[in-house]
C-alpha cells in the first residue's frame, strides 16, 4: 500500500446540526488521517454521516444551525476554526471538491470555460491566456475530446458524465493538494464509471494529492482505493487496507455490507439482507454499540457500553468488542 507524509489529521471531529431546540452529531468523534498520494475510501449507507464529515473539513456549513467541534489539521493548522476568508485562500486552491451532483454543484448562467477560470483568478497569477490555456489542458486531461468547443458550452448541453469531467476540471484546477471526491460516479453508466476512476487514479499519482473518496459502492472501493474507513451511524467503525478489508472484515457491520454483494460464483439465491435501518439523527443512541439493535441475536453483555475503536495491528482498527463474537442469524 502507498504511505507517504501524513496531509491531514482529523481529530475528535463533531458535527450537530441545530434540530429544535438541541443539536445531534451526525458525525460523532471522528478521528482518521489521510496521506499523500493515498486513496482514503469512506463507506457506509445513506445517512451513516459521510458526506457531513466532507462538507464539515470543506467549511461549507452554516454556522447558525452547525456546531463543530474538534480538529482537521492541515499544514500544522486546525482549519476548522478558520473564517470564511481564510477558508477561501484554501478552499478550491489547496483543498479542492468533486460534489456528488454535477448539475447542481455547476452555474447554468456561466459558460464551462468561465467556471474553471474561476477557480485560477482566485487562487493563481495566471493572466488570461494563461487561464484559457489551463483551463483547455484540464479538459483535455479529463478525456475531453473538443476541449475548446465545451469551453463555450453551458453545463445544461453537457451530458451527466461530460458535467462530472467539468466537476473534476474545477477541482484540479489549481493542484489540490487534498481532493475530496463525493460520490463522484453516481448516476453514471458503468462504462463512464469506469473511464472517471481511472482518472482519478491517474492523477493521483500526476499531482501526489491525498484523495478521500466517498461512496457506498463497495466495489468501486475495491478497483480504487488503498484505504478504507467503514462508517455507521456518525462514527468510523472499522479502519483498514483495502486487501485487509475485504478479506478478514471484522466489525458486524462491514461483515454485513460484504454479505450484501451479490457474487457472480455464488450458488445463494438470495442477497442477504442487514436488519432494520439507520437509526435518525434525532433517535440515534448516544451510549453501547449503535449496530447491535440491526443483531439482535448477539447478547448485550458482547458489546461495550462505550465502544472505542481497538487496534488490531497493521493499521487494522475495529470498533466495540463484539465482532469476536459476531455470527450471522442461523449460523452456529
Amino acid at each position: 500500500m502507498k504511505r507517504h507524509d501524513k496531509i491531514l489529521e482529523i481529530k475528535h471531529m463533531h458535527t450537530g446540526f441545530k434540530i429544535g431546540q438541541d443539536y445531534y452529531d451526525a458525525v460523532d468523534d471522528v478521528s482518521i488521517d489521510l496521506y499523500r498520494n493515498e486513496i482514503l475510501a469512506i463507506v457506509g449507507e445513506s445517512g451513516c454521516g459521510k458526506s457531513t464529515l466532507a462538507t464539515t473539513i470543506m467549511g461549507l456549513h452554516n454556522m447558525n444551525y452547525t456546531r463543530i467541534s474538534g480538529e482537521a489539521i492541515y499544514n500544522g493548522e486546525n482549519i476548522l476554526e478558520y473564517s470564511e476568508d481564510e477558508y477561501n485562500k484554501v478552499r478550491g486552491g489547496e483543498i479542492g471538491m468533486i460534489f456528488q451532483d454535477p448539475l447542481s454543484a455547476l452555474n447554468p448562467l456561466m459558460r464551462v470555460g468561465e467556471q474553471i477560470e474561476e477557480a485560477l483568478i482566485y487562487h493563481t497569477d495566471l493572466n488570461d491566456k494563461q487561464r484559457r490555456e489551463r483551463a483547455t489542458q484540464l479538459l483535455e486531461q479529463v478525456g475531453i475530446s473538443n476541449p475548446k468547443r465545451m469551453l463555450r458550452q453551458f453545463p445544461h448541453e453537457l451530458s451527466g458524465g461530460m458535467r462530472q469531467r467539468v466537476i473534476i476540471a474545477i477541482a484540479l484546477s489549481c493542484k489540490p493538494q487534498i481532493l475530496i471526491a463525493d460520490e463522484p460516479t453516481t448516476a453514471l453508466d458503468v462504462t463512464i464509471q469506469a473511464q472517471i476512476l481511472d482518472l482519478l487514479k491517474d492523477l493521483q499519482d500526476e499531482i501526489d494529492a491525498g484523495i478521500i473518496f466517498i461512496t457506498h459502492d463497495l466495489g468501486v472501493v475495491a478497483q480504487t482505493a488503498d484505504r478504507v474507513a467503514v462508517m455507521y451511524a456518525g462514527q468510523i467503525i472499522e479502519v483498514a487496507n483495502v486487501y485487509d478489508l475485504f478479506n478478514d472484515p471484522k466489525h458486524p457491520y462491514t461483515r454485513s455490507l460484504l454479505n450484501s454483494i451479490p457474487q457472480k460464483d455464488s450458488e445463494k439465491a438470495d442477497l442477504h439482507v442487514i436488519e432494520g435501518m439507520v437509526p435518525s439523527l434525532r433517535h440515534l443512541p448516544r451510549t453501547g454499540c449503535r449496530f447491535a439493535p440491526r443483531i439482535p441475536w448477539i447478547p448485550e453483555d458482547h458489546h461495550e457500553d462505550h465502544p472505542v475503536l481497538h487496534d488490531l495491528g497493521n493499521g487494522h482498527f475495529v470498533r466495540c468488542t463484539c465482532w469476536k463474537d459476531f455470527h450471522f442469524r442461523g449460523e452456529s
